[in-house]
């Protein structure tokens, strides 16, 4: 549309698009989906008190939308203390940004 001369800004677009039922195609990661040959694993920490520094470390996964595709930033914290342990930036998610999260750690 400004290259037709119109002056409107992103969310004016994105509302038009909505009310005409226009869809914009782009990469969304789809987490939602559950795979039916996937174990589902317990819980192990329900019932358990946290009161320590290193008795518990988790992993984070956050999704960066860019141009093209995602940029996914992987943190092992630890849970106590809710500190970062440890961080990776990837362009491709899966076992070794973990692996290498550890690693820098030392765990």
């Amino acid at each position: 549309m400004q290259r037709q001369g119109h002056k409107c800004g992103r969310h004016r677009v994105r509302r038009l698009m909505r009310l005409m039922r226009l869809v914009p195609i782009y990469q969304t990661p789809n987490t939602s989906k559950k795979h039916p040959q996937h174990k589902i694993y317990p819980y192990l920490l329900r019932g358990l008190t946290i009161d320590r520094p290193n008795q518990v470390w988790c992993v984070d996964i956050t999704y960066i939308p860019m141009r093209r595709g995602f940029l996914y930033l992987v943190a092992i914290m630890d849970w106590f203390s809710r500190k970062v342990l440890s961080w990776r930036s990837t362009i491709v998610l899966g076992p070794m940004a973990d692996k290498v999260s550890l690693q820098q750690h030392g765990g």
